[in-house]
């Protein structure tokens, strides 16, 4: 159903240092990265899509977050929910909801939010059973 997510980031080696670490315990793949054109997209192992893109706006404007917006990535077990959130804290987003059930979802969701340097909100959850 998506193609691909892309997210505007302002500063995008710091950025893409912040989304390797979360990538790598999600098990994603970096499919590309060019920091002339400052963008990157990982995927899951072995399919072309969907893509999370990071990268600076085309139109050179400065990125900003949107209100309400929340990019969620899904992960495979509930501790890589937890690696993905202990990643990001630890370089540098902010915490916008520990990791834990959310029964109000489904009775299996199990999911972590933090926003990133720019304010952009991401979610990792895992909707398996533990």
């Amino acid at each position: 159903m998506i193609s691909h997510v892309c997210i505007g980031v302002n500063d995008f080696n710091q950025s893409f240092a912040f989304y390797s670490a979360i990538m790598d315990t999600l098990g994603l793949e970096l499919k590309f990265s060019d920091s002339d054109r400052a963008w990157a997209g990982w995927m899951e192992n072995g399919k072309p899509r969907p893509l999370f893109v990071i990268g600076r706006p085309l139109d050179g404007k400065p990125a900003q977050s949107g209100n309400g917006q929340t990019v969620g990535l899904l992960a495979p077990t509930r501790a890589s929910v937890d690696e993905a959130h202990a990643a990001a804290l630890a370089n540098g987003a902010t915490c916008e909801g520990a990791p834990g059930l959310r029964p109000q979802y489904h009775p299996d969701y199990y999911g972590a939010y933090f926003r990133d340097f720019d304010g952009n909100k991401i979610c990792v959850c895992c909707h398996e059973p533990e």
